[in-house]
């Protein structure tokens, strides 16, 4: 069975994403319950950087000028495993458990779990990288640990124009929104 898709349609272009449900099902599944739920509807890119990344999922970037931004998750609760069927849960801020199983590195293109550095500490921040950041893979030596969990196989150049926007603080100068998330393949 194929992967699902994730079609994401910004004020910038719209890209489509493989989600590595065959890999890191419960990441997978979390993006893909938060998605269908329209949590990410409406949300800003909170952190673009060229040459490196763009960052979004944040609750608080619904206001893109929120100093809150980058520091939420979304709501504790249960969502479904889509491969295993089990319960998963989100607790201690709409964190989940680490899901350090695939070797995806996070090259151009690929999909990775944003946290705050400490295990389980992911939940709805995600980034797209835009350089080889190999030095984030969960695998690589050092502290910061980042599972991928898709790749984008259409549009990979909205991406690359997000993270080129003027910023300040690394911050969108012109906000950058995600209209919606459309999940295909489930």
């Amino acid at each position: 069975m194929a992967n699902p898709t994730a079609v994401c349609d910004t004020t910038m272009g719209s890209f489509t994403v493989e989600l590595y449900l065959d890999r890191v099902p419960r990441t997978a599944s979390n993006f893909i319950d938060l998605a269908r739920s329209g949590f990410y509807n409406g949300l800003h890119f909170h952190r673009v950087i060229p040459g490196f990344m763009d960052q979004f999922g944040c609750p608080h970037s619904r206001d893109p000028r929120s100093r809150q931004s980058g520091t939420g998750g979304p709501p504790d609760g249960t969502f479904q495993n889509l491969k295993t069927g089990a319960t998963e849960t989100r607790s201690n801020g709409g964190n989940i458990q680490d899901e350090n199983i695939s070797r995806d590195s996070n090259a151009p293109g690929t999909l990775s779990m944003a946290n705050t550095g400490r295990p389980n500490s992911g939940g709805s921040q995600f980034f797209l990288n835009v350089a080889n950041n190999s030095f984030l893979d969960w695998f690589a030596p050092g502290d910061s640990k980042h599972p991928v969990f898709g790749k984008i196989i259409e549009g990979y150049e909205v991406a690359e124009a997000i993270s080129k926007t003027p910023t300040r603080n690394d911050n969108p100068v012109t906000p950058v929104m995600m209209n919606s998330i459309t999940i295909n393949g489930i």
